[in-house]
Parts: structure tokens; C-alpha cells; sequence
């Protein structure tokens, strides 16, 4: 699979790591895993539900999350994960 980043997660991602950049590395080693394997039991990958629906989510840390879904290359026939947002717990959901 392969990952791509979105406009809204690329923002979200230079604020996150303005104010915490020791998150950098934690961010770059859960994004390598996501890209290997979603589900990997260290990431928590979970579907959301309500306005969220069709989304899914994985852990950085305690309080850190990345929002993301998976959609289809129409040239390729590829399995994209696109990932959406990153944050605080409550600032994703």
C-alpha cells in the first residue's frame, strides 16, 4: 500500500510538530508502519463512526492520533491510504 498525505494533514502535521518536535521520529515510525500494515496490533487502527464514518484512525502516542481511509488508484488498481489528520485525541475527533 501506499501512503498519501493530504493539504489539511500536511498543516496539521507542521502545527503539531512546531509545538512538540520530539514527536517527529514517533510520527515518521507510526507512518512507516501504517504504510507496511494498517493494522499492525502497536497502531490501534480502529473505524470511526457518527460524522466520522469511513474513516479510521491509529496511535502515535497516549494522546496523539492520525485520522486516515483508504480509497483506490483508478490508473493502478493500487490501494491508497490517505492520510487526513493529525493530532490531540480531541482535536481529530
Amino acid at each position: 500500500m501506499k501512503l498519501v498525505a493530504n493539504k489539511s494533514f500536511k498543516r496539521a502535521f507542521q502545527r503539531l510538530i512546531s509545538k512538540n518536535p520530539q514527536l517527529q521520529s514517533k510520527v515518521s515510525e507510526v507512518l512507516h508502519l501504517l504504510e507496511d500494515n494498517p493494522f499492525t496490533p502497536s497502531l490501534k487502527s480502529h473505524k470511526l463512526t457518527g460524522r466520522l464514518e469511513g474513516y479510521w484512525s491509529c496511535s502515535v502516542s497516549y494522546d496523539c492520533r492520525i485520522i486516515f481511509t483508504f480509497r483506490q488508484d483508478t490508473d493502478s488498481g493500487e490501494t491508497l491510504i490517505v492520510i487526513v489528520d493529525i493530532g490531540k485525541h480531541d482535536q481529530v475527533y
